[in-house]
């Protein structure tokens, strides 16, 4: 394992490897999501209170579920970077940052959405809200930061620093809803305790988390792949890759 940790953190067999990878998950992501949209918009039951509006959760839940996520992500890049100085966790933080970004901006979009026929008001300070706002711009801080000198060491740990710190945020949006009184509704969706939801509605909204997770990765090893050409253009490797 430890091998193919180092392995990896090497430019050209992580080019390799994923070249391989990048195929299946392309694969995986359109049937995942082809199915989950379909399943979610075409037969699903509507909610009892919410209606036709509650569709929106299979847009909204899987977008935020996976815009943490990314950011933890991003975060191990930043503190593998901090700690053994491998290029490949540099190159990884900084083309998750603007995946993040998109995928947080969608949920806060589907939420506001979802939250004028819910609460009657298109944004309230909800404590789940402003924290995830806030996530929303530690992601445009680490894609602002990172671009002001590209290539640069010292922008590069400032950049993993700023990254490692924003972590505090994620646990203030897991647990909001239960140390403050909120509008937004507590956790339904969890893969290790009972549903709170009916089955018809749980199973597509987990071939929607699923397919959301399959989409981030296969952009995100997408990204690397051209950061990686991008700044080893001088290798003898890349050259030959351009050459065949």
């Amino acid at each position: 394992m430890w091998s193919l940790f180092h392995k990896l953190g090497s430019p050209r067999p992580f080019y390799e490897i994923s070249d391989r990878l990048l195929p299946i998950l392309g694969c995986l992501t359109v049937i995942f999501l082809s199915v989950g949209t379909i399943w979610a918009l075409g037969f699903a039951p509507p909610d009892y209170q919410q209606g036709e509006s509650v569709r929106i959760m299979y847009v909204h839940v899987p977008s935020a579920i996976v815009a943490q996520s990314s950011y933890m992500i991003m975060a191990i890049a930043g503190a593998v970077f901090l700690i053994w100085r491998i290029k490949i966790a540099d190159i990884a933080l900084q083309c998750a940052a603007p995946i993040g970004a998109s995928l947080t901006l969608l949920a806060l979009a589907t939420g506001a959405i979802w939250g004028k026929p819910t609460w009657g008001a298109w944004w309230v300070w909800d404590a789940r809200l402003t924290s995830t706002l806030i996530l929303f711009f530690l992601f445009i801080g680490v894609i602002v930061l990172r671009s002001a000198k590209e290539g640069s060491e010292a922008v590069g740990r400032a950049t993993a620093t700023l990254a490692v710190v924003g972590l505090v945020n994620l646990p203030v949006i897991k647990f909001s809803v239960d140390w403050w009184f909120t509008l937004h509704q507590s956790s339904s969706f969890s893969l290790t305790e009972k549903p709170s939801m009916p089955v018809e509605m749980w199973l597509p909204l987990v071939v929607m988390v699923a397919g959301f997770y399959l989409f981030f990765f296969y952009v995100w090893i997408f990204s690397v792949r051209t950061e990686i050409l991008k700044r080893e253009y001088r290798s003898q490797w890349v050259r030959f890759i351009h050459d065949v």
